[in-house]
């Protein structure tokens, strides 16, 4: 079984992992006006639901070094209901979140990116786009960043 206390990954790597997904997710459901059209596209459902899953699976290890505060355990309750229940989604409440939350969790996420030492936040950036070099609006919002 998967141990939430073992992994190697240096945790300002979930930062941008999150930071990455939610961009995908705003640029993807950018394209409807509403659920229902998100829903039928199933590319772009299955697109989104995936990077959901991103965020919930990598703020796991925010929450686990108090770098989110404990009321953010709710993204990976998110996560968890998505992954488990996939027959169950509202896509009412994915909408929702898309529309009303999403952009407060990235401000937040911005935040925890700016906190981190000067080189190092380049360095990850660097990285970052190098490996989303194909997409230009994942560039132009790292290049936000700097």
């Amino acid at each position: 079984m998967f141990d939430i206390n073992k992994t190697d990954r240096n945790i300002e790597l979930f930062i941008f992992d999150i930071f990455i997904a939610i961009q995908k997710i705003k640029k993807v459901s950018s394209k409807f006006d509403k659920v229902q059209d998100l829903l039928h596209e199933f590319v772009a459902w299955d697109s989104v639901i995936r990077e959901f899953e991103i965020v919930g699976e990598a703020s796991k290890y925010l929450l686990r070094d108090k770098l989110l505060k404990s009321q953010y355990q709710e993204v990976v309750d998110f996560r968890n209901q998505i992954t488990h229940e996939y027959f169950g989604i509202a896509q009412d409440i994915v909408w929702t979140i898309i529309h009303v939350d999403l952009d407060g969790f990235e401000t937040i996420i911005i935040d925890l990116i700016n906190n981190i030492e000067p080189k190092l936040k380049q360095e990850l950036i660097d990285s970052f786009m190098e490996d989303n070099y194909y997409l230009d609006f994942v560039i132009e919002a790292l290049e936000k960043l700097q």
